[in-house]
């Protein structure tokens, strides 16, 4: 396999990530991800595309023997050095390098967006989860993917007002994701899609949040259209 976007934007995401963290993760995401896995009452979390380890180190912390995969080499060297005591794995999320119902908390932080093959890695996460484990999802709501095509995104009226626009939404497609250095390619599907693949994997869903911006800059402006959702899915017994 040849080099990917991940692999050219790794330095660029390990600088991002030095400060603890962007904004989206500390200010959204952070305060839900954590008291949700936190209450899962799992002992051993995965994590997949755990990127640097960010997320794995947190949890472990907080007492979870975590397993962090990632197919991206120079991010996982990063992760072993923050955390030389933890466990990295170079594997896809589509053929997850685990053992059948190994872990009573899989999370997958971001990374859904990031998959081609979405509904695979699906399978593959509800695969590794034990009878009466976990399912933790953190992923952009699809009306946000789905106005990131050139064109579309936030606009600026005559008024001085300013609208959110989308295009192509019940079309699974990809496009090209840049920040600060970084720029990698993301996957726009319905939300539909994402559920419809969680159902098929046998899962139950018991919890679905679109977490508020804590911090009230920050809220003035995400608040009005949130961009986050957080999705919890159980594996029956």
């Amino acid at each position: 396999m040849g080099e990917t976007d991940w692999d050219r934007s790794a330095a660029a995401w390990i600088a991002d990530m030095a400060g603890g963290g962007d904004s989206s993760r500390v200010d959204v995401l952070d305060p839900v991800m954590v008291a949700l896995a936190e209450g899962s009452g799992a002992s051993e979390m995965l994590d997949v595309g755990c990127g640097e380890g960010r997320f794995c180190r947190m949890m472990a912390a907080r007492g979870l023997r975590c397993v962090g995969v990632d197919p991206t080499a120079a991010l996982l060297a990063e992760a072993r050095r923050l955390d030389p005591g933890g466990t990295y794995l170079d594997g896809r999320a589509e053929a997850l390098p685990v053992e059948d119902g190994a872990f009573g908390l899989v999370v997958s932080y971001l990374s859904l967006i990031d998959i081609p093959g979405m509904e695979a890695a699906v399978a593959e996460m509800a695969r590794a989860l034990r009878p009466g484990g976990q399912c933790l999802i953190a992923n952009l709501q699809s009306f946000s993917t789905a106005s990131q095509i050139k064109g579309s995104g936030w606009q600026r009226q005559e008024d001085g007002s300013v609208r959110m626009t989308m295009s192509r939404y019940l079309e699974e497609h990809t496009h090209k994701a840049a920040w600060r250095g970084v720029e990698i390619e993301n996957w726009h599907r319905p939300l539909s899609a994402y559920m419809q693949a969680f159902l098929c994997a046998g899962l139950r869903l018991v919890r679905f949040e679109e977490p508020p911006a804590i911090r009230p800059e920050r809220a003035v402006r995400y608040n009005e259209a949130p961009y986050f959702l957080v999705m919890l899915w159980e594996k029956p017994v």
